[in-house]
């Protein structure tokens, strides 16, 4: 719904050097984590189910393949624009309200708090493959089984133990906030509002069977799909693609990916420049992210657009040091 440090500024001012002391979280702490992650992915992979079902019996409507694609797209650009360009790594600055809206919208993705989500993303960063990278598929070892466990343990397996209790330090920039504070907090009723939006659009056009399909398509659908995309830049993105920048970890360009994730596919470049509002460098490196922040920027909704310049392409390119802050 992810090099090995962030650029210089935002280290000094988010994260603290050396590993913090382990703690073993107790028996219901973990429990509680398990059943959470377990019904939250149960109930989108038989809410999808029930889509594919009611679609054999009785078609799918245009609808709802609107609203599952409008859906995606606004709360997966608040992940990728929201979530992680802006608030994980300030590519970029905006008003309030925009930031407040993608906050709220990067909430309807279902993938944890605005706090929670950073703070792993940056923890992933700092320790980027790893030990101490939270969700990173490596080392496995030689066998086919090894491969797989590590695949699973990158892509869903990481989200089942209970939170580092470390991972509050690495947000701590945004929970000065008070705006901040209050879209992390009231993350059940963005989350609720997510599921319920769709279901209210599909009953105005098609009554009562469309809230149901509307809630299925852009609710529960919509986020299956998100979750498992996202969760493939963690995964996917560290094992299968193109490194065309050495940045002493396992990132990888994936083209598929790089569209399904609205331009977060483009990983190595992400790693290589994490400051970086642009992610497909490349002129044909789709990053549909990065092209909406020009919308943005052209109605004069956002600025100070981080990007890396041709001399630090070329230098990256031959392994030498990251993108400046």
């Amino acid at each position: 719904m992810t090099p090995a440090i962030l650029n210089h500024n935002l280290a000094r001012q988010t994260l603290h050097t050396g590993p913090a002391e382990a703690t073993r979280p107790g028996t219901w702490r973990r429990v509680i984590a398990w059943l959470g992650t377990f019904t939250g992915l149960s109930v989108t992979a038989l809410g999808t189910v029930a889509a594919l079902i009611l679609a054999a019996l009785h078609g799918v409507t245009w609808l709802d393949l609107g609203l599952l694609a409008g859906m995606y797209v606004v709360s997966g650009v608040g992940i990728t624009l929201g979530f992680h360009r802006l608030f994980t790594h300030r590519s970029f600055q905006t008003y309030r309200p925009v930031r407040f809206l993608l906050g709220v919208t990067g909430s309807m993705a279902f993938q944890g708090t605005l706090f929670e989500w950073v703070g792993r993303h940056r923890l992933h960063h700092k320790h980027s493959d790893k030990e101490g990278d939270p969700h990173s598929p490596h080392p496995h070892g030689p066998t086919f089984r090894s491969v797989l466990r590590a695949f699973w343990h990158s892509h869903l397996g990481w989200a089942f133990p209970p939170n580092p209790p470390e991972l509050v330090r690495y947000a701590g920039d945004l929970r000065r906030e008070r705006m901040l504070r209050i879209v992390n907090a009231l993350f059940p009723l963005w989350a609720v509002l997510g599921l319920l939006i769709p279901a209210v659009i599909g009953y105005a056009f098609a009554g009562w069977y469309g809230a149901l399909t509307g809630f299925l398509w852009g609710g529960l659908v919509r986020v299956f799909l998100l979750h498992h995309v996202t969760a493939a830049v963690n995964s996917l993105c560290h094992l299968w693609g193109s490194r065309p920048y050495p940045v002493g970890d396992q990132s990888r360009n994936n083209p598929l990916i790089g569209v399904l994730a609205l331009g977060e596919g483009w990983h190595n470049n992400h790693h290589a420049f994490p400051s970086s509002a642009r992610h497909g460098l490349k002129w044909w490196q789709l990053d549909v992210s990065y092209y909406l922040l020009r919308v943005l920027t052209f109605f004069r909704l956002a600025w100070k657009v981080r990007l890396p310049s041709e001399p630090e392409l070329k230098a990256r390119a031959a392994g030498v040091g990251p993108m400046r802050p």
